[in-house]
């Protein structure tokens, strides 16, 4: 991360992978998120570090889900419940 420019470095972002899915991230510049639109949900980067935890992320809404790529957010039935962490 780079506090200066509020930018993820590219390497890193290939490296991580969310807890919950183990699938790729996207990087919300404006939000300071990593977004798992496979769990619908967005974990803080606090201090330039990003906290991947599933108990801290965010779930998406619909006018989240989609972010960077135009995709509409999964149906609520198919997003995971506490029951799947």
């Amino acid at each position: 991360m780079n506090e200066e420019t509020g930018t993820v470095d590219r390497k890193l972002l290939e490296m991580l992978v969310c807890p919950l899915t183990k699938g790729p991230l996207s990087y919300d510049a404006k939000a300071q998120e990593l977004i798992s639109k496979q769990a619908a949900l967005a974990y803080p980067i606090r201090d330039g570090i990003p906290i991947m935890l599933i108990d801290e992320a965010r779930p998406l809404d619909d006018a989240d889900a989609g972010k960077g790529t135009g995709e509409p957010a999964p149906p609520a039935s198919e997003q995971p419940g506490p029951e799947s962490r």
